[in-house]
């Protein structure tokens, strides 16, 4: 490895801070960070790196900073192992500890014989004290408390988590497959100009009714600014926790009826405006809201106190307050660069004026996630009684958009300076910047975990599952300092027991299966670990080799995955056998060595590919690209996986590449309608009478 410039002592302060100062890349070379990246990292982190003094002085810091506290600032462990934590306390002082369960109750925790040498911080002497938790403690969020004559009353977080997430019973005795979609590009005739809550709940009825479908799996929900322009990607939102409303349908709201005969008629034609808009090649987000947000908003004004607002918005406290401020705030100024300093920052007393100025549209947002929440529980009830043995299956995004309003109201727990990215792979041979700002690893622990255990109650209420987009995240994240280029980051690891453990404790208490996106560059024990708590992975058809660099054989396949031939960041089938994906790279200049070389790398990919179907029995010799692509679904119902994806994309022929990764104005990304074999737009309703969905779904419920 060359030489980076990285002292030793700025290696040791990394890694004692959870930066990897090497990492092996997608080619299988051991790369290391220099010592510009570590330095811009750390200062990402709140750590001082920039001299050998200040190297030093963080050394010592970062060593005797968990002798200051008494507690850890969270503490979690696994219902049946005993966990142990050290509690510091003046050398030679007693203390006691307790835990405050979930539901009230207070229990005694025994002290342990294990001696710690004392250690001298500040200029006093400071002790350990280990005490162990009993391995049979309820799941749960608890509390922490320590007491004791020489020190003040000290409290933490203690989450106790499943020690594995068991399958639900329907995948515990066999095996489910699901169409995989995103919801926006899925229009029907009553549509706004874009794919609805109304339109899930008819897929999921038909797919589940008509194909013998288990589950639809849908891209995040996740809410967008509710500005101009709105922000495309389901997969950089401005919050995880709440809904985008512009998914809601509007004529299944009650209100409509409380609306004066003007008004009504108000409503129709501004949904005859909005329905033209499904006409159009490329979804137009901003007028489909436009026309939608005055819809919504003469509901909600047309009836004075709306029954179960309050309940819910006491239900889910601080969090939905903060986000319809934030909401409110950006309505009137627009973009967060536009907004008054005082407000940009958050000032307590200024966001506290706004909020009592502007306390009806405050409330309006309040009312449209609760309206979203009772949507979304009409589609999985309506999915499961048309015979889905898991229902809506949702998406969770890696992060959030740098200006959004998680950034803004949960600026504690993210880190300033740096966003997540990936490092260089076969697909982007650049890296990628995601222009995401990453959780703080050691100010999340402070907040007890609290952000994230919100945003996945959020995404797991009312669903039979969760697909957390790159889990791997919750190892590590890339870290790509402001102004660097993606390939010169350097990964951040996380406290994966915690935050799997949370994913893992909330899943539980939703009766529901979690997928991990777990592709790319992938940390050896990340797999291991993940298959231990009970998460499912991904295996996608293209990217499964043997050791030989053949197509895996489909025995070989995980049985604790979730199998499809193709993914949202890979063209749709039928355009992966065109060459969509290296004809677009080139383009746009997104190759890293020539097209030619690109193209027969991967037409022999596809001979191969080819070859094996026909060996397979699978595909007849000569076979059109229709029958390869029903050859490639016959392929995956041969695999042991549990889960089995099938994209609707492919059950209608759409050849469009739906996100090409590493771009923004250069593609229209998240933005193309589902479309048929010829590029032309299709309805839902179109595709609920062709004949492909339904040879497709018979193989995947009795097999190849």
């Amino acid at each position: 490895m060359r030489d980076t410039g990285a002292t030793q002592a700025l290696r040791e302060l990394a890694q004692a801070h959870g930066v990897g100062t090497e990492y092996t890349d997608w080619l299988g070379r051991e790369m290391r960070a220099s010592a510009e990246t570590l330095c811009a990292v750390l200062l990402g982190l709140g750590v001082p790196a920039a001299t050998d003094d200040e190297v030093e002085s963080s050394l010592r810091e970062v060593h005797e900073a968990p002798w200051r506290r008494t507690l850890p600032p969270t503490v979690v462990g696994r219902f049946g192992r005993a966990t142990r934590l050290p509690v510091h306390v003046p050398h030679g002082s007693p203390v006691e500890l307790r835990i405050r369960l979930e539901d009230g109750d207070e229990l005694e925790v025994r002290q342990v014989d294990h001696w710690v040498e004392p250690r001298e911080v500040d200029g006093r002497l400071i002790g350990e004290a280990t005490f162990e938790l009993d391995a049979e403690l309820p799941l749960g969020w608890h509390r922490l408390i320590a007491t004791g004559a020489a020190i003040e009353t000290a409290e933490a977080t203690l989450v106790i988590t499943p020690d594995r997430l068991e399958l639900p019973a329907s995948l515990r005795e066999g095996r489910a497959w699901g169409v995989m979609t995103q919801l926006y590009q899925m229009r029907s005739h009553r549509s706004w100009g874009i794919g609805d809550l109304a339109d899930l709940q008819t897929l999921a009825v038909w797919s589940g009714a008509e194909l013998g479908a288990d589950f639809v799996l849908i891209n995040p929900l996740h809410a967008a600014q509710p500005t101009a322009p709105m922000e495309s990607s389901p997969y950089l939102p401005t919050t995880r926790r709440f809904a985008n409303p512009i998914y809601l349908r509007v004529e299944g709201l009650p209100g409509f009826d409380a609306l004066s005969r003007f008004d009504q008629q108000s409503v129709l034609v501004l949904a005859e405006l909005a329905q033209s808009l499904n006409a159009r090649d490329v979804i137009d987000r901003d007028s489909s809201w436009a026309l939608k947000r005055q819809a919504l908003w003469k509901m909600f004004r047309a009836v004075p106190q709306w029954t179960g607002l309050k309940e819910f918005g006491a239900a889910e406290g601080e969090g939905l307050t903060a986000f319809a401020t934030w909401c409110a705030i950006a309505e009137k100024y627009g973009a967060a660069r536009q907004w008054p300093a005082t407000l940009a920052s958050g000032d307590p007393k200024m966001v506290e004026h706004f909020q009592s100025v502007h306390a009806a549209e405050i409330d309006f947002h309040r009312w449209l996630q609760w309206q979203l929440a009772q949507q979304l529980a009409q589609v999985q009830a309506a999915a499961l009684e048309a015979g889905m043995s898991l229902g809506i299956v949702h998406d969770l995004a890696v992060g959030v958009h740098p200006e959004g309003a998680d950034s803004w109201s949960l600026r504690s727990a993210l880190a300033q300076g740096a966003s997540v990215g990936a490092p260089p792979d076969q697909y982007n041979q650049l890296g990628q910047d995601w222009s995401q700002p990453p959780w703080h690893p050691e100010r999340l622990a402070e907040l007890g975990y609290a952000p994230f255990r919100d945003l996945v109650r959020g995404v797991l209420r009312d669903s039979g599952g969760i697909r957390v987009d790159h889990v791997l995240g919750l190892f590590r994240l890339w870290w790509v300092p402001a102004g660097a280029s993606a390939d010169t980051g350097a990964y951040v690891y996380y406290d994966h027991e915690a935050l799997i453990g949370i994913l893992v404790l909330e899943a539980h208490r939703a009766g529901a299966v979690v997928i991990g996106e777990d592709l790319g560059v992938v940390a050896p024990y990340a797999r291991e670990y993940l298959l231990e708590r009970g998460i499912l992975g991904t295996s996608i058809l293209w990217f499964e080799r043997n050791e030989h660099g053949r197509l895996l054989p489909p025995e070989r396949y995980r049985e604790l995955c979730l199998a499809s031939v193709t993914t949202h960041d890979l063209p749709p089938t039928a355009g992966y056998l065109e060459l969509a994906h290296v004809e677009l790279r080139d383009r746009l200049g997104l190759l890293t060595r020539p097209v030619e070389e690109e193209t027969e790398q991967e037409l022999a990919t596809l001979a191969m590919v080819g070859e094996e179907l026909i060996d397979r029995g699978l595909l007849a010799p000569g076979g059109d690209q229709g029958a390869m692509v029903v050859a490639l679904h016959r392929f995956l119902a041969q695999t042991p996986a549990k889960m089995l994806g099938v994209a609707l994309a492919d059950l209608v022929g759409d050849r469009r590449i739906i996100n090409q990764p590493g771009t923004n104005d250069e593609y229209p990304n998240w933005r193309l309608p589902l479309a048929d074999g010829d590029g032309q737009p299709i309805s839902l309703e179109d595709v609920m009478k062709a004949a492909l969905p339904r040879r497709i779904a018979a193989r995947m419920l009795h097999g190849a």
